[in-house]
């Protein structure tokens, strides 16, 4: 009996502390209000520093006849085949390597597969279909795609951070309509 006594006087003790403290408050999170400048400026400055990034990159291959386009993305085409580029609707096939500006890989695909996408009409990077239309059957080429024709804020959510320039080597193999 006294052990009963004893837990049910400490079980009161505790309702009383715990029903006499004041309630405490929470504080709701503060919105930030955020204007259209202010995410103009913010995309500014990312551009900016991976222009830094991709010139520093450049710099240690000065081998890389690098063209830049209207866009921010800069390939070479190191093998050429002539022909006809790929289109707006072209279905290719193509082997590639992604990787960061660090040389981390990223994705590749496996000796002897092939990955097979709509130009113009999937959902891969804007870099690589804007890159796929400078390229004829058989080209290899190196694409450097800046952050907001790849990944963007967010990455991929698996093996690509946000905002990463990424480093893409594509081989055309082939185009079909």
């Amino acid at each position: 009996m006294k052990i009963g006594s004893y837990i049910l006087g400490m079980l009161t003790m505790v309702i009383v502390v715990f029903s006499c403290t004041e309630q405490q408050s929470v504080e709701q999170p503060k919105i930030m209000e955020w204007s259209r400048e202010q995410s103009t400026e913010f995309g500014r400055n990312i551009a900016l520093e991976e222009d830094i990034d991709i010139k520093l990159f450049l710099k240690r291959r000065e081998n890389w006849a690098v063209t830049e386009t209207g866009s921010g993305l800069r390939y070479w085409v190191y093998e050429s085949h002539g022909g006809q580029p790929a289109q707006e609707g072209s279905i290719v096939d193509v082997e590639f390597e992604v990787r960061l500006l660090d040389d981390s890989l990223c994705y590749r695909t496996e000796q002897g597969e092939l990955a097979t996408f709509k130009v113009d009409k999937s959902d891969v990077e804007t870099g690589v279909q804007e890159g796929i239309k400078l390229m004829s059957k058989g080209d290899r080429a190196k694409l450097i795609i800046p952050s907001h024709l790849g990944h963007g804020l967010v990455g991929d959510m698996n093996k690509i951070p946000p905002l990463q320039v990424l480093i893409v080597d594509i081989h055309l193999i082939d185009i079909r309509q």
